[in-house]
């Protein structure tokens, strides 16, 4: 595919340089096994005993990001309605590890993939009331702790547009001949240039792999904040597209609260671009799991009741 992978890591953190760098600031884990859990565009993350994860930087892109959660998490405390990624431990890089590194409490859970329709509206409200309130976050005391404002320019469509057509080129040789048509057509339909601009407290990348479910399948956690931003809310609300099923969107956003058609197009569109870039990640990598994951959540975020 001819594309630049964006999630390439600068560094690798090996499980034994993990080990020496948590063992040497944090005595009271010396003991505890570790082991690699995974990774993401930014981070390596290890499980440290039963009871701990800590998130390593592989790109400098990640370091800013990860001294700014370390700064607002504590904050979201009473906002967040979910068990989220609240630091516990703050690690700093040494001569043969160049970034700060987090530790936090584990969050149980799976990823969400494979659920049915049935267990997907069990987070109907759980997904409406955690966005309702975290998107009341004061601004200000954002602001005042350096929280960057829509840094990706969400807000226009055009632009995104273009994007996601040159996506779809890069990804033509992977998808059904019908995954490739429902695509184009919808984007062939979208004439939206630009919404307008508003500005809230975002996690800012709000997808399946930041999200966590227990083993009914409801939502149990909500993982790596990296991309907190103040922008325009569609930007989580991508989550009714994304992850509920068509007919949960009008309770999600009956609870949720008033939000206007121009939301609801933004909202689609992010549901639609986000597993876009999973997916050619997912087959640059060769993870077939994640691959048809990824294509099913296009089809139910351009999917209508």
């Amino acid at each position: 595919m001819d594309i630049s992978n964006l999630w390439d890591a600068e560094w690798e953190v090996s499980e034994e340089l993990a080990r020496k760098l948590i063992s040497s600031q944090f005595p009271s884990l010396m003991s505890a096994p570790i082991k690699r859990l995974g990774y993401g565009w930014d981070n390596t993350v290890f499980l440290v005993g039963e009871d701990y994860v800590f998130r390593f930087p592989r790109r400098k892109v990640a370091i800013d990001l990860l001294r700014m959660e370390a700064k607002i998490l504590p904050k979201l405390a009473d906002f967040v309605t979910l068990p989220y990624s609240k630091p516990l431990f703050f690690g700093e890089g040494n001569l043969e590890y160049p970034a700060p590194f987090l530790g936090y409490p584990y969050l149980s859970g799976k990823f969400p993939i494979g659920l049915t329709d049935e267990q997907r509206q069990l987070s109907t409200s759980l997904l409406a009331q955690f966005l309702k309130r975290l998107h009341a976050f004061p601004v200000q005391i954002a602001q005042e702790n350096g929280i960057q404002r829509d840094h990706r320019n969400l807000t226009d469509l055009t632009e995104r547009k273009e994007k996601m057509l040159k996506f779809l080129s890069d990804l033509s040789p992977h998808l059904k001949r019908e995954e490739h048509r429902a695509i184009l057509d919808y984007l062939e339909q979208h004439t939206t240039d630009r919404v307008q601009q508003r500005y809230v407290f975002l996690h800012g990348d709000l997808h399946f792999k930041n999200i966590l479910v227990n083993k009914r399948g409801e939502v149990s956690g909500i993982i790596d904040w990296g991309d907190m931003n103040l922008g325009h809310p569609a930007c989580d609300l991508n989550v009714a597209y994304s992850f509920l099923p068509p007919h949960a969107r009008s309770d999600f956003f009956r609870e949720y609260g008033e939000v206007d058609e121009e939301t609801k197009v933004l909202a689609r569109m992010i549901a639609v671009y986000i597993p876009m870039l999973i997916l050619m990640q997912a087959i640059d990598e060769k993870d077939n799991e994640v691959a048809v994951e990824a294509k099913a959540i296009i089809a139910r975020a351009l999917a209508d009741v």
